[in-house]
């Protein structure tokens, strides 16, 4: 028998609530025919739907006395991770859109994959005014949608409890250092342009161009992040985050993001 694969989100707080883990269970299960476990790490499992496996939330293991829990998504880096470690896992981020088979994600041969940041957004040429920053930030994955064995990276983990105040001085975000210290192990390595895409980027047409066609799927999208603004809540509420920019008809979407 298949060894079934593991689908893991994270939800704490109040941004995202039960509904939104069960929305994202059932676009997994609508598009991943594979023996899989999906499994929310949370601090709160009140309303989410029994075919979810709710977990506590890992434990980042800063210094006592050092309350930054901002980081707190590298602790899926822990090696023994809710006692799964040697299995695959994709994570997925609550604020996304599962539009099509997911089965890619694990076929793509590699020992890990992430999204390339810059790939959601257009082009930024006033970056390139300071080129080893610009290179740099090429290089950050987004970790909105990642896939890795669980146990195998934990130098990610370890690197960032040495000196966590170095890291968030040298780092804004933490997936700017868990993709410096992927590249520095050899292990950054991006998914296929064109599989994980930008609402606003990629699926809106251009600004004024907006007020005559509605948003589509690009061919061969197979999720839809909402990176930037508006954000995923501002979509479906129908609100846009520029005057000049309008959302229009998400029909597609909708019904790919409620099922």
């Amino acid at each position: 028998m298949t060894e079934p694969v593991l689908i893991l989100t994270m939800k704490w707080g109040t941004i995202y609530g039960a509904d939104d883990v069960n929305r994202l269970f059932r676009q997994v299960r609508r598009h991943l025919d594979r023996p899989h476990r999906f499994i929310c790490f949370t601090d709160d499992a009140t309303g989410i739907d029994p075919g979810v496996e709710a977990l506590p939330l890992p434990e980042l293991g800063l210094p006592k006395g050092h309350g930054d829990t901002r980081w707190r998504k590298l602790a899926l880096f822990r090696h023994d991770l809710g006692g799964f470690t040697g299995m695959t896992a994709l994570f997925l981020d609550l604020d996304l859109v599962v539009v099509d088979d997911l089965s890619p994600f694990f076929d793509l041969p590699g020992e890990f994959f992430i999204i390339r940041d810059d790939d959601l957004f257009r082009s930024k040429p006033l970056r390139k005014i300071n080129p080893e920053r610009d290179r740099f930030l090429n290089s950050v994955g987004n970790s909105s949608v990642f896939r890795y064995v669980v146990g195998a990276h934990s130098y990610i983990l370890d690197a960032y409890l040495a000196d966590p105040e170095a890291a968030t001085q040298d780092y804004e975000i933490s997936q700017q250092f868990q993709s410096a210290q992927l590249a520095l192990h050899g292990h950054l390595h991006y998914w296929p342009q064109g599989w994980c895409v930008s609402f606003k980027n990629d699926c809106v047409p251009r600004n004024l161009l907006s007020y005559f066609g509605d948003p589509k799927l690009p061919e061969g999208a197979r999720i839809v992040l909402f990176a930037g603004a508006p954000k995923m809540e501002d979509v479906f509420g129908g609100r846009g985050s520029t005057w000049y920019r309008r959302i229009g008809r998400i029909d597609w979407l909708r019904t790919a993001w409620q099922g």
